[in-house]
């Protein structure tokens, strides 16, 4: 449009007329020409408006993309962050779950040992009253082999003592004096600490007594006297010592 527009006021400007510069019909093709090409770039600047104007939600939507992908950014770091932190706390639980479960695994065993103890000790206790049930009802015979019994399937128990040393006293009661004897020995070498030492020592010293050995007897009371100083023995063994 421009260019027409000099076009013309070029020729308006000139002495001579306009076909002295070139035909009427060379002008009427030239300024044709020139609307035609005027007319391409007016319809090529509406198409550029048109696309522009077509084109600017899309520049507006990009826009949004952009801020919903910045804030999609924003919560997957959010979610990111609490995701580390749950992973933390199903760690400390876990972690807490295990720690109460050895707790109270430790708990049940410790319960279960004391329960299998005291069943044990229970089962030993009868064990040991049914051996002495047979020396109260005069049954020596059945009392050793009962008590012995006892000794050997519970070495370690606190009553193999006093076991020991009722099966010397059924061995004097059924006359057996040597027996008794060696019976009530094995309690004072095994366990010379125990309260039953003093007692079988005071009965090994009626059994030498029994078996005629007088010497041997007043020996032993001597001995337990010094040894067992403090037992009630001890004082049965200073009384018999006295009459003799």
């Amino acid at each position: 449009m421009r260019l027409l527009h000099i076009l013309l006021a070029a020729v308006a400007l000139s002495p001579h007329p306009a076909h002295a510069i070139f035909g009427d019909d060379e002008a009427r093709k030239g300024v044709a020409e020139l609307r035609k090409r005027a007319d391409a770039q007016e319809q090529a600047l509406q198409r550029i408006e048109r696309d522009v104007a077509d084109k600017r939600p899309l520049i507006e939507l990009s826009n949004m993309i952009d801020a919903l992908r910045q804030d999609i950014a924003s919560l997957r770091g959010q979610i990111e962050m609490l995701a580390n932190r749950i992973d933390g706390l199903d760690k400390r639980q876990k972690d807490l779950y295990v720690d109460l479960d050895t707790r109270l695994r430790k708990f049940e065993q410790v319960q279960a040992d004391k329960e299998k103890a005291a069943q044990a000790a229970a089962a030993e206790q009868q064990a040991y009253e049914a051996g002495l049930a047979q020396f109260k009802a005069n049954n020596y015979g059945a009392a050793i082999q009962t008590l012995q019994a006892f000794i050997n399937n519970h070495p370690q128990s606190p009553l193999a003592p006093a076991a020991q040393y009722w099966i010397g006293n059924a061995h004097y009661a059924m006359r057996d004096y040597k027996n008794a004897i060696a019976a009530q020995q094995k309690v004072i070498s095994a366990w010379p600490d125990n309260p039953k030492a003093s007692d079988a020592m005071l009965n090994i010293a009626s059994s030498q007594a029994e078996l005629g050995d007088a010497n041997a007897a007043r020996n032993t009371l001597r001995t337990l006297v010094s040894k067992y100083p403090n037992s009630p023995a001890a004082e049965q063994a200073k009384q018999r010592l006295a009459k003799r």
